[in-house]
């Protein structure tokens, strides 16, 4: 979905930014990342936690505070892009508001809890003709560019499988809103991290004819699922097998493409979250000097077959794309943004088939 009107402005200099949301995934995954784009300027952040204010003081001390995304919206002309990271019960009313202020709207995945409710924005998007995007970050990661090059490239031959895997051992439920059993909440893995996987898989090989899950709640205390398999059928042959497990002990390969003349096996987390987490900033270096985004050589992954493999190179991770992405598109009307809202729609579709095949334990058929 193309954005069909410049964000007004009666200034030079670059797009202004309100975020809304100081938690993890606005202090660690927006804010340094905006903070870092040419062409856009981190002005205001919504949060009253005294803690998290102090935060952005020390972070980004020319950012405001804002109290509410209430007072933020109320003066639209201040700015030009409203980023919305706080939780998922709230992307809906927030994109909605910050939409029909005529303001360009960046949403963190997943951008609804339903594919209705997706559509709805993307519609509403189109006819105030203004930018909406998601933060479908993931298909910056280092790994899953390799992947999809590789693919590009024909070195695996024609793709028959495509495993992908997002897991993690938290035996004990973390208290928050992800752990909510309220299904407005969007909580539950396979909303979080299983909005990646399938991201990804329709981004790499295209529309699902037919899903398959299981989807269970394995921990203690849980009331969330906390443990999914997804088995997805793509239009063009190729299946998807995906993981998200908070219960993995012992976790299986990041990535494991496999076509009919090699295949491609990955091991290991790209490394920009947790350099996010650790509060570097994607201004051209990452850890130890290393180029932003850069892989760990003991990482890397294996393309051919056992009998003839070699080690592959890592292409450089860069969320950074995601925002440069997005400046571009607000300043040329002609530019689509980085992600279309529409692959959101496409996203949600596929988990909630994932929840019907799971509860009813028959493969499901879309479209």
């Amino acid at each position: 979905m193309s954005p069909s009107s410049r964000p007004s402005r009666d200034h030079d200099g670059p797009f202004r930014v309100g975020l809304i949301g100081y938690g993890l995934a606005g202090a660690a995954f927006h804010a340094p990342v905006i903070a870092s784009t040419p062409g856009l300027r981190l002005d205001a952040v919504v949060t009253a936690n005294p803690d998290r204010r102090a935060q952005l003081r020390t972070d980004h001390p020319g950012a405001r505070a804002v109290d509410t995304p209430e007072q933020l919206l109320a003066d639209r002309d201040a700015l030009d892009l409203i980023v919305i990271a706080s939780p998922n019960r709230t992307h809906v009313p927030l994109a909605r508001a910050a939409l029909r202020a005529g303001l360009a709207t960046v949403v963190d995945k997943p951008l609804a809890a339903t594919a209705a409710d997706a559509r709805e924005l993307c519609t509403l998007a189109r006819s105030q003709g203004v930018l909406l995007s998601v933060f479908q970050n993931r298909r910056w990661d280092g790994d899953f560019l390799t992947a999809a090059r590789l693919v590009r490239e024909g070195a695996l031959g024609r793709v028959h499988r495509f495993e992908s895997r997002f897991e993690r051992f938290r035996p004990k439920p973390k208290a928050g809103w992800r752990e909510l059993a309220d299904p407005a909440e969007g909580g539950g893995t396979l909303y979080d991290l299983g909005s990646h996987l399938v991201d990804q898989a329709l981004t790499l090989f295209g529309p699902v004819e037919t899903v398959y899950a299981e989807i269970d709640t394995r921990r203690d205390g849980a009331v969330v699922d906390d443990d999914a398999f997804l088995a997805l059928t793509h239009a063009c042959g190729t299946r998807s097998h995906l993981w998200t497990s908070a219960i993995t002990p012992l976790v299986g390969p990041r990535l494991r493409v496999l076509g009919d003349t090699a295949g491609y096996v990955k091991f290991g987390m790209d490394p920009q979250e947790e350099d996010l987490r650790a509060g570097q900033r994607p201004d051209g270096t990452g850890r130890a000097g290393a180029p932003w985004g850069a892989d760990q050589p003991s990482r890397y992954g294996t393309v051919g077959t056992d009998e003839d493999a070699t080690t592959v190179a890592t292409d450089l991770g860069d969320y950074p794309a995601f925002y440069a992405g997005v400046a571009a598109a607000l300043a040329d009307p002609g530019t689509p943004p980085p992600v279309d809202p529409l692959d959101a729609v496409a996203t949600l579709t596929v988990l909630e088939a994932a929840r019907t095949s799971a509860a009813t334990g028959t493969t499901v058929r879309l479209g």
